[in-house]
């Protein structure tokens, strides 16, 4: 197995052993459900868009909670040297940590995609905005990843990464806050 497999596989189990990737399934799938009932019964259409919309909003505010241990965690419990000093490079560490979140957002998306299944049984849906709306949750999910796994790399206390993460897309319309855009600025002038 390559060192991208030993180290995605580390991290998927590190990722569905802990506690709140079930915590935030919990919150996602519960919020969702109740959200796609009331819609449903309130409004008797069959559509999407209000459970789009929702969703929408859970990823801004809970996946900063699964990204915020990426890189602050591995320095805390000072493994964050020994990873870096193992034989594998760099990237290789970034991508098996963005792809365990990845993979855990994608799997409670292809369980709301449930809602969509129940749609279909009992009504005649227009798919092309259910496919769409899963495309975007997807590419939205990518980018706030990145951010969360940014921000966990330049600071050492999981508790500050959350209002950075969640300040940076308001930020001057840029996607970081100043403070992070200078710290950026002086390690690119390494």
């Amino acid at each position: 197995m390559s060192a991208l497999g030993v180290l995605l596989r580390k991290e998927l189990h590190a990722t569905f052993t802990s506690p709140i990737a079930y915590a935030v399934g919990t919150v996602f799938l519960l919020i969702t459900g109740y959200t796609f009932s009331l819609t449903l019964f309130l409004t008797k259409v069959a559509n999407l868009t209000y459970m789009f919309h929702q969703m929408y909003v859970l990823l801004v505010l809970l996946v900063p909670v699964l990204t915020m241990r990426a890189f602050a965690e591995e320095r805390r419990a000072d493994t964050l040297e020994l990873l870096l000093t193992a034989p594998v490079r760099e990237v290789w560490i970034v991508l098996a940590k963005f792809g365990a979140t990845l993979t855990l957002v994608v799997g409670l998306l292809a369980l709301s995609g449930s809602y969509a299944m129940v749609l279909g049984l009992y009504g005649e849906p227009d798919w092309a905005p259910v496919y769409g709306g899963y495309v975007a949750l997807v590419l939205l999910a990518c980018l706030l990843i990145a951010l969360g796994m940014l921000t966990s790399s330049l600071t050492d206390n999981q508790v500050w990464q959350r209002p950075w993460h969640s300040a940076s897309p308001s930020c001057c319309g840029s996607l970081t806050p100043p403070p992070i855009c200078s710290q950026l600025l002086a390690i690119s002038s390494l």
